[in-house]
């Protein structure tokens, strides 16, 4: 018998799978923190709503990391 259609609607549910290893780079070593403060103090200034501001600095942060992970690991 399977679930789908069976008593009561029962249905299966899945764990979220994790994305693949390596595949969001993270600041491990700190390279990026003054960017991240920054960002997280724009975002307590202007009480977590999504100011242009605080989009450039969020942008700018990942860019950084991101730049930091590619020099890595070319």
């Amino acid at each position: 018998m399977s679930a789908f259609g069976g008593p009561g609607g029962r249905q299966k549910i899945q764990k979220p799978i994790p994305p693949e290893r390596g595949s969001f780079p993270l600041d491990h070593d700190g390279e990026c923190k003054d960017i991240m403060t920054s960002y997280l103090r724009c975002l307590r200034s202007h009480r977590g709503t999504n100011d242009p501001e605080c989009r450039m600095l969020s942008k700018s942060y990942l860019q950084c990391r991101m730049d930091r992970y590619v020099s890595v690991y070319i």
